[in-house]
């Protein structure tokens, strides 16, 4: 068996602190999670955050992130798999509904501490 050396690793840590992923956990320990949640910069800019049109039709980031919470837990409670998809639906230009297709994986955090993901289908 090689034994490599690890040169550099990109923690949780630095990827929350550096934007690239965006803790909601305070959210989902409300929504019901047990773990750390956090969302990728992609899954906010473009779900979570409506546009100007949704947002004059009363869509906001904090009833979109209790919407993609509810249904990622929906669906985790009948998953036994550590990566699952979901749908939720959104609401685009203020009037076009869209059934969304997010992915969430339970892995190990930087202390080997379960933590879950949600991203899009096409992101690792």
């Amino acid at each position: 068996m090689l034994d490599w050396e690890v040169i550099y690793q990109y923690t949780r840590k630095q990827t929350l602190e550096d934007g690239v992923l965006i803790d909601v956990s305070n959210t989902a320990k409300e929504a019901g999670f047990r773990y750390p949640i956090a969302v990728t910069k992609a899954v906010w800019e473009d779900i979570i955050t409506p546009d100007f049109k949704s947002r004059d039709c009363g869509q906001s980031e904090e009833g979109r992130l209790w919407d993609i919470l509810q249904m990622c837990l929906l669906a985790a409670r009948t998953c036994s798999e550590p990566e699952l998809r979901f749908q939720v639906l959104v609401v685009f230009n203020g009037h076009q509904k869209k059934i969304v297709t997010l992915k969430a994986i339970c892995h190990p955090g930087d202390d080997m501490e379960p933590v879950v993901t949600i991203m899009l289908p096409n992101e690792d």
